[in-house]
């Protein structure tokens, strides 16, 4: 039998050579252990219960606001920036996309920082650094007394054969994934980030993902956060029948009765039927965290260790977008898993407007159009006029799937969906100056050749070629 120090040998000499620090080799190796050992990272439902209810933020009052708010020049807003929103046909930052006119998701956050004061500081992939400080460099209003960013790490993907390193000589840099956001942690401490936030003073951090719109820093919620004492705080949101595969809130049912999240990757097969029941468990994890530094600081013995996280064993291919190239495990965490780790955890409810992530083409149609608007915070918001809610779009993957397909066929930016509350569109379509959809949309085109809605057109109903 293979000594596991062997086995692990060769991808300690891969990490080293791409001077990957000690303490991630170290992390990685934890994880790799657990895989040699046949551990999947699963919960299964006889190891957890649901969880009923959660204090809601939305009945949060004016009073945690001004604790919030005493708070603040010890708060920094962490973002995770390290997607290149390859699944919209980007190889750059999804952040540098444009959300509203010439402003980008990051331009928007950075402004969200300048006007309430408080650094704004990324975690970058290499992919991302360069363009995405480009963009803070265009903003010097900024509060600069911290770096505005550190990089997270990369580990090996492992072939699910024998557990040896992922070979793809074509590409070598798809033997490479990321090791999931749970990497914040082990890079906050490798970057010299964390020291350095405490040096300065700062006790409390929010972090959330670069493309969620809802996600801005409200007084209130951080005065909850300091009021309370918590060290670690997940904001979640109720779950509906579009949120069943995702992640979800539970607590242990073993002594400590701790909050979990758990993933889909991380439910045993037989349990998916529990997982889905969204009655059952009621809330998910929307990935805006609320973190003390102090109390990380001590969880990771003074910086000198990585969190032990759970195990998220993801099955992919080396080649993302070839189902047939050799299968391999890539062997990640999620940061919201710490909520298990912190004596002092704690959830909240909040409403589903702190959870606007960009993640298709369809979501950025809508969010270019009228139906949102940029508040004077620099938040983007659902039109007043439509009471909260966005339309529904479904656009010809054919067509619009990636953001070049999108942008062809808008090139004057998005039509009117002001008054529109369902947007189908099948076949290809291009859409000229000031169109005006209203109500239940569908456009239709089994023609071979592209179709164009001329300017000025308004269309209510169906439509087609």
């Amino acid at each position: 039998m293979v000594h596991f120090e062997q086995r692990f040998s060769p991808f300690a000499a891969r990490m080293k050579a791409e001077h990957l620090p000690e303490l991630a080799i170290e992390n990685f190796k934890r994880y790799y252990r657990q895989l040699v050992a046949g551990e999947t990272g699963c919960f299964p439902e006889s190891d957890i219960t649901p969880i009923e209810r959660l204090p809601d933020a939305e009945e949060f009052d004016e009073e945690l606001a001004d604790v919030g708010r005493l708070a603040l020049p010890r708060t920094v807003m962490l973002k995770l920036n390290g997607g290149l929103g390859t699944g919209m046909g980007l190889q750059k930052a999804k952040s540098l996309l444009k959300i509203k006119g010439e402003l980008s998701f990051l331009d928007s956050i950075a402004l969200q920082s300048i006007q309430i004061g408080i650094p704004l500081v990324l975690m970058n992939s290499f992919a991302t650094r360069e363009d995405s400080l480009a963009v803070l460099l265009g903003h010097p209003e900024l509060r600069q007394d911290l770096p505005f960013d550190f990089l997270q790490h990369k580990v090996p993907k492992v072939n699910q054969s024998d557990l040896s390193p992922a070979e793809f000589p074509d590409h070598p840099e798809l033997e490479w994934c990321p090791p999931g956001h749970g990497d914040i942690y082990t890079a906050l401490i490798t970057s010299g980030a964390l020291q350095l936030l405490l040096d300065n003073d700062y006790r409390y951090a929010f972090v959330s993902n670069a493309d969620n719109l809802g996600a801005f820093l409200d007084p209130r919620i951080l005065g909850y956060f300091v009021d309370t004492g918590a060290e670690f705080m997940m904001e979640a949101a109720d779950r509906t029948e579009a949120d069943r595969k995702g992640g979800h809130l539970a607590r242990a049912t073993d002594r400590d009765r701790r909050l979990i999240l758990r993933e889909s990757a991380q439910c045993p097969e037989e349990d998916a039927g529990h997982f889905q029941d969204i009655a059952r468990h009621r809330y998910f994890n929307t990935n805006n965290l609320w973190i003390d530094l102090r109390a990380l600081w001590n969880l990771m013995e003074d910086g000198s260790k990585a969190p032990e996280l759970p195990l998220i064993r993801n099955v992919k291919t080396v080649d993302p977008a070839d189902s047939t190239s050799t299968p391999v495990y890539q062997l990640e965490t999620a940061m919201g898993s710490a909520i298990s780790l912190f004596k002092e955890s704690r959830a909240i409810r909040v409403g589903k407007s702190r959870f606007a992530p960009v993640k298709t083409c369809e979501d950025l149609l809508v969010v270019r159009s009228d139906a949102t608007v940029l508040t004077d915070d620099y938040r983007i918001v659902p039109h007043p006029a439509r009471n909260g809610i966005l339309p529904v779009v479904s656009l010809d993957h054919r067509y619009y799937r990636v953001i070049q397909g999108l942008e062809e066929r808008f090139p004057e930016g998005p039509p009117s969906l002001l008054h529109c509350d369902f947007l189908s569109i099948e076949g290809d379509i291009r859409f000229g100056r000031d169109v005006v959809l209203k109500g239940k949309v569908r456009l239709g085109n089994r023609t071979s050749s592209q179709q164009v809605v001329p300017d000025g057109k308004v269309i209510e109903g169906s439509l087609s070629w």
